[in-house]
């Protein structure tokens, strides 16, 4: 049947506006969905367990003073890959247990400034409010120690006077000379670090690892959520960290890394990040361009051909079609030269009585270069196609010259 005698020409269901509009919904939610789903695990805290790193809100973690540097306009950024480990900016470790494997990030960071913080504190999670914690006590001394051991041996003390200013040496500056943490946790003086903020008795509380860009903090409490809680203790915190920064460098960034935070790249996020988010715009435009295709018509629209057509010469092509399927071809020849042989009868007035050999040597009789019984023996044994289509004429062209 036709397109028109199927009713295809109604009116469409939908405006074109519609269906474009709706096509561009869905391709934005698409896209969106596919970009949340690649970037949503590094947006906010992602669920990060409370703890002592810059993810964590609880007493002892670190996203306190994030915010400060964010509202201060220091750039801060938190570090999940070991990819990233080679900023410029200073960078602060806030190992959590001295068997924290810090050998890699050091190594990353030969020549760049880098904040160490020595743990302190041993904590249990809130199990009744999630993201705070209980403190237990002071970790033993030997795990602050060990966070830089064996290639710097550090002997760290706590002391336990209370509430006397900190001192600043070497050019630090003076609004480091807050009050002590309660309790202070400091390091012995050695000729491995060089001070640069201690108590009133020399204990180094921040010291730079000896001819290195490297700084140790031995009290986390000076940078941590607690201890930045009034205004004096808040701005010793961005002044150290300005101190520490390397000149003309105004970032911050705040690894987890070290605190089993990393999170890999996936297939999914590495689509839209460099070097690959080139191949996935041209993909992109490559099925916008199909799409295009797709929906624009060239040209009035041409209503397709009747499946069955009219005419004599779609009955002969659908019988061959027939004769084909059913492998009756080889039969043609024979069955050709009987029908002109009849036809022969009728146009040359062959007596009626006469048998078909008889018949054959009487149409042999009218003369001509060619005798009747010579095709007829040729269609019969034609089995091909092509011959059988050679005998067919012959016997045609054969009645066409008797007839003249």
């Amino acid at each position: 049947m036709s397109d028109l005698a199927s009713g295809r020409d109604r009116p469409a269901l939908f405006r074109p506006v519609t269906v474009a509009l709706l096509l561009a919904v869905g391709v934005i939610g698409f896209v969106g969905s596919l970009l949340l789903g690649a970037f949503a695990p590094d947006l906010g805290s992602g669920g990060a367990p409370a703890g002592s790193h810059a993810l964590s809100k609880a007493s002892t973690g670190y996203a306190g003073l994030v915010e400060l540097a964010r509202a201060t306009g220091r750039y801060p950024s938190i570090i999940r890959d070991e990819a990233d480990w080679d900023t410029d900016n200073l960078l602060v470790i806030t190992p959590e247990r001295g068997a924290a494997d810090m050998t890699k990030i050091l190594a990353a960071r030969t020549n760049l400034p880098t904040l160490i913080v020595l743990p302190k504190w041993l904590t249990a999670a809130d199990q009744d409010n999630p993201g705070w914690v209980n403190i237990v006590g002071l970790l033993p001394a030997g795990e602050p120690e060990g966070v830089l051991a064996p290639a710097t041996r550090l002997r760290v003390g706590r002391v336990k006077r209370f509430g006397r200013p900190l001192v600043p040496v070497g050019g630090m500056p003076k609004l480091l000379a807050v009050a002590a943490p309660r309790p202070l946790q400091a390091i012995a003086a050695t000729p491995l670090l060089d001070p640069l903020l201690t108590d009133e008795r020399g204990h180094i509380v921040l010291g730079r690892i000896h001819d290195t860009k490297r700084y140790v903090l031995a009290d986390p409490d000076l940078l941590s959520n607690h201890g930045i809680r009034d205004l004096p203790h808040a701005r010793a915190a961005l002044a150290l960290l300005d101190h520490l920064n390397a000149p003309g460098v105004s970032g911050i960034a705040f690894d987890v890394v070290t605190n089993d935070l990393a999170r890999g790249r996936s297939p999914l996020k590495l689509m839209f990040v460099p070097p690959f988010v080139g191949a996935t715009i041209l993909l992109a435009v490559a099925l916008a361009l199909a799409g295009w295709q797709a929906v624009t018509r060239f040209g009035a629209p041409r209503p397709r051909a009747r499946a069955i057509a009219f005419g004599k010469v779609a009955l002969i092509d659908n019988t061959a079609a027939l004769v084909r399927r059913a492998g009756r071809e080889a039969s043609l020849g024979y069955r050709y030269a009987a029908l002109v042989r009849d036809r022969a009868r009728a146009v040359f007035g062959v007596p009626a009585g006469l048998r078909d050999a008889e018949a054959d040597t009487y149409l042999d009789g009218l003369g001509g270069d060619t005798r009747f019984t010579e095709l007829f023996a040729a269609a019969e044994r034609a089995d091909r196609r092509e011959d059988i289509l050679g005998a067919a004429r012959a016997l045609n062209h054969w009645l066409w010259e008797e007839r003249r």
